[in-house]
């Protein structure tokens, strides 16, 4: 393990300072030597709030010193998506039209985690309104991948991915309405958690679409994951969404054996128009859980590419009606790309909107049906590595909507049927890529992805792999 705070997992800096092995002042310092170093490289930061950082650090120091820890993350340093409301800074959304938002609250994930001790490092780059799945965005420039510069991040958590990925932040919220923190996880080479709708409260956070938003972590490690969602999951009075009752050990979840579980293969979709590469990846990460002790059987899924198109539906109709207003009086605030998006979904009928919502119900319970047999099922999370921010540019390349779709076919049925996913490193490809493979579960039962990806990262190394400054 490095002795470089900033290059220790959120859970290993955590239990660092809780013993005094180093300061948050330390490892705050250590973060923004990184941000330094990556940042021109990367875009990845709105925002960089160094010597609040550091007095905020300062501050942590001085109360531990009189035998206090504020939370089980006292000190540890982070930036977020720049779409959680925190009182008293500007929240952009990555869009022109909030580029001088100040929040008057906080949201309550983010509130959660400060409770826990956090410093704030600034607020991450992410696609205008995260209505946009490369990472591209025509108002602060597109985000960089640490792994090849010239590639896309995924989106629309594209800072949190690689900010998370180059070691500037332990780790980052980011949100997932239809792949945006599994794309991003995938092409960066980290691990994020899409949670079921309902888990992590929505309060304060920038909304997107009503019925598919969730809030979630991109991390370095399952069990980072694990401790982020155990601090944040819950019931919220100002989240009527939020579901309440006991929550899990999370933690502990993730420490447990995956000996005797079953883990479902689907038969048809998710292997199909696979990139050789992440075909072969596919292949190696059933190997490794087999050898973990995990049982592997295949699954017919219903057709997932009716999931896809209802959630296409469903959030641009949604996203048309939040952003309406502005639409009309602001139009030519909108880049131009997230414009189009958002002026398709109001020509949708209300009749269609409707029926998409009306059939969610069923769909889920189709789908549960066929996956009756299983713990978890696994799927890639895109059937490509990251493609190049030119290939993938829409209004510059001729073949970038193509590729977009292409990226998204994987992610959206998680996201219409409101289940939670777990996207884990499983290799590289040749040129030196990140892929991710995808854990999809039943409805709040993030545990038992927990467990899964854990045991995967206890007997591989994709996790702790670390890009290197071009």
């Amino acid at each position: 393990m490095s002795t470089e705070p900033a290059l220790m997992s959120l859970t290993a800096v955590a239990n660092a300072i809780a013993q005094k092995r180093f300061s948050s002042r330390e490892a705050t310092q250590s973060c923004l030597e990184r941000i330094a170093q990556w940042q021109p490289r990367l875009n990845a930061f709105m925002a960089i709030e160094a010597d609040a950082a550091l007095a905020a650090a300062d501050a942590a120091d001085a109360l531990f010193a009189k035998g206090n820890l504020s939370g089980a993350l006292h000190g540890v340093p982070m930036a977020h998506k720049d779409m959680y409301y925190d009182a008293g800074k500007v929240v952009t959304c990555g869009s022109k039209i909030r580029r001088d938002f100040v929040a008057t609250t906080t949201s309550t994930a983010l509130q959660r985690l400060k409770d826990a001790g956090t410093v704030r490092l600034g607020s991450l780059q992410m696609v205008e309104f995260a209505y946009g799945p490369t990472g591209h965005n025509s108002h602060y420039g597109p985000v960089h991948n640490p792994w090849g510069l010239d590639h896309i991040t995924g989106g629309s958590s594209s800072g949190s991915g690689a900010a998370v990925a180059a070691r500037l932040t332990f780790a980052a919220l980011g949100s997932d309405t239809g792949g945006s923190i599994r794309m991003p996880a995938h092409f960066c080479g980290v691990t994020g958690l899409k949670t079921t709708v309902g888990r992590i409260s929505r309060a304060g956070a920038m909304p997107l679409s009503q019925s598919l938003d969730t809030v979630g972590p991109l991390a370095r490690s399952v069990e980072d994951c694990a401790l982020l969602l155990g601090l944040m999951a819950g019931a919220d009075p100002d989240d009527p969404t939020a579901v309440a009752g006991p929550l899990p050990d999370y933690a502990a979840a993730a420490r447990e054996s995956i000996k005797g579980l079953t883990i479902g293969v689907p038969t048809a979709f998710y292997v199909d128009d696979l990139d050789p590469e992440v075909a072969a990846i596919l292949d190696e990460t059933i190997a490794v859980l087999k050898r973990e002790g995990a049982n592997t059987v295949q699954v017919e899924l219903p057709d997932q590419r009716q999931l896809t198109a209802a959630c296409q539906l469903v959030l641009a109709v949604e996203a048309a009606a939040f952003h309406k207003r502005w639409l009309i009086e602001r139009p030519q605030d909108y880049g131009p790309q997230v414009l189009m998006r958002l002026q398709n979904g109001l020509a949708i009928p209300g009749v269609s909107y409707l029926e998409a919502m009306r059939w969610r119900g069923p769909a889920l319970a189709a789908h549960l049906a066929a996956v009756a047999g299983v713990d978890a099922v696994i799927a890639p999370v895109a059937p490509v590595a990251a493609p190049t921010i030119a290939e993938s540019d829409v209004g510059n390349s001729p073949d970038a909507e193509a590729v977009i779709q292409r990226l998204t076919r994987f992610t959206r049925p998680v996201n219409y049927l409101g289940l939670p996913s777990l996207s884990i490193p499983t290799g590289f490809t040749r040129g030196g890529l990140p892929v991710g493979m995808q854990l999809v579960g039943r409805s709040f039962d993030e545990a038992m992805l927990l467990r899964i990806g854990a045991a995967f990262q206890r007997a591989t190394d994709f996790h702790d792999r670390v890009p290197k400054p071009a």
